[in-house]
C-alpha cells in the first residue's frame, strides 16, 4: 500500500475496544460513555479485517483499546491471528496495555509469538499514579510488569510528560525503567477528546526534556526504530534507550507507515485528521473480500501529508473530538 506521498504503508494499529479500566485524566473523562456493543466489530470481523490488510502487505499489527485486554475473549482474537506470524505474513504482532491484566495474560501472550508489549506508565509514586489514572493501582502494573519479564516479553514503558505532574519525575523514571531493562518512550500530550482539564496546562514540550536530561547524561543519537514514530538515543550513563515522540515539537509525519482503526471498523488514515473510512459496512455487505479491500485502497489514495496538531489556546476546544481510547494509541 502507498499513499500519494510514496510512503509504504505496513503498520496497522487496531482498537479492539474504546472500553477501559482506567480514566487517565489526558485521554478520558472520568464518565465516559461508551460505544453499545452492536456497533463493534465482533472478534471474526476483527481478524479478517487485519487478515486482509495483512494480504495487502501489513508487516506489523499492534493491538491498542481503550485497553486491549479488557476485551471480552480478546485472546481468542490474537491466537488466531499468530498464524500470520507462523506464515511468515507478518513479521511482529505487539499490543500496548495500561498492565493492569498482564499478570493473568502475559504468558498466554508469549505463547502467540506477541514478543513485545508497551506499558503505559507516567509516574512511580502510588498516589500520583491513582490520581492520573482515577481508577488504577501500580502495584497491580508493576505484577504485571514482572509476569511480562518471566513470559519473556520485552517490555517498552511509554510516559506521557505533563507539565507540573510528573514533570520533574522523568529522570527517576529513565533511570528505574533502563535499571529494570526496560526501554522509556516519553510523549507530548495529544489535543485528542474533551476531557475535564485545560490541555494548556499539561502541554510539556520533549525539547525542554531533554535538554534538560542533556544536562545531566550522555544522549547518543541512535538509528533504531520500532515502526512507531519514535526517535530514540542511548543514554550512555545507563545503557538503556530512550524515545521521544514529539506530534507538536518536532513533526514526525514524513516518515509515516501508520493507519489506525477503531473497533467499529473506522479507518483514519491520520491520527490528527477526522478524515476516515468506514470498513465494518463493505465487510457485513459481501462474503468476498472486494469491498473491503477497495475500501482500503481509496482510503489510503487519500492519507494526508501530515497531522494538524496545535495546543490550542486556553479555553479553546481540542484539535480533534474523538478520544485517543476510540482510536488506539
Amino acid at each position: 500500500m502507498i499513499d500519494p506521498f510514496g510512503r509504504t504503508v505496513d503498520y496497522l494499529r487496531v482498537s479492539v475496544t474504546d472500553r477501559c479500566d482506567f480514566r487517565c485524566v489526558y485521554c478520558m473523562a472520568e464518565d465516559m460513555t461508551f460505544l453499545p456493543k452492536r456497533d463493534l466489530l465482533t472478534l471474526e470481523e476483527l481478524d479478517r479485517m487485519c487478515s486482509g490488510f495483512i494480504a495487502k502487505g501489513v508487516k506489523k499489527l499492534r493491538l491498542t483499546g481503550g485497553e486491549p485486554l479488557v476485551r471480552k475473549n480478546i485472546m481468542q482474537l490474537v491466537r488466531s491471528l499468530s498464524r500470520h506470524l507462523e506464515s511468515g505474513a507478518l513479521e511482529e504482532l505487539t499490543l500496548t496495555t495500561n498492565g493492569s491484566q498482564l499478570a493473568k495474560y502475559a504468558e498466554e501472550l508469549f505463547e502467540c509469538g506477541v514478543r513485545r508489549v508497551n506499558v503505559s506508565i507516567d509516574t512511580l509514586d502510588h498516589a500520583k499514579f491513582q490520581k492520573i489514572t482515577r481508577w488504577g493501582q501500580l502495584g497491580k502494573v508493576m505484577e504485571g510488569l514482572e509476569a511480562a519479564r518471566k513470559a519473556g516479553l520485552a517490555v517498552k514503558i511509554n510516559a506521557v510528560a505533563l507539565k507540573g505532574v510528573n514533570e520533574f519525575e522523568i529522570e527517576s523514571m529513565m533511570t528505574w525503567a533502563h535499571g529494570e531493562g526496560f526501554d522509556l518512550t516519553l510523549i507530548e500530550t495529544m489535543p485528542l477528546g474533551e476531557i475535564d482539564e485545560d490541555r494548556t496546562d499539561q502541554y510539556l514540550p520533549l525539547s525542554l526534556v531533554r535538554s534538560r536530561l542533556a544536562e545531566k547524561y550522555t544522549l547518543n543519537e541512535l538509528t533504531y526504530k520500532t515502526g512507531g514514530p519514535a526517535r530514540y538515543v542511548e543514554v550512555a550513563e545507563t545503557g538503556g534507550r530512550l524515545g521521544f515522540i514529539t506530534p507538536l515539537t518536532h513533526n514526525f509525519c514524513e516518515s509515516c507507515n501508520r493507519v489506525r482503526v477503531t473497533c467499529t471498523g473506522t479507518l483514519f488514515m491520520c491520527l490528527g485528521q477526522e478524515d476516515a473510512a468506514d470498513l465494518r459496512e463493505p465487510m457485513r455487505a459481501s462474503e468476498s473480500n472486494d469491498l473491503l479491500y477497495e475500501a482500503i485502497d481509496e482510503a489510503i489514495g487519500r492519507k494526508p501529508k501530515g497531522h494538524d496538531f496545535v495546543i490550542e489556546r486556553k479555553g479553546e476546544g481540542p484539535a480533534v473530538g474523538r478520544h485517543m481510547s476510540m482510536t488506539g494509541g
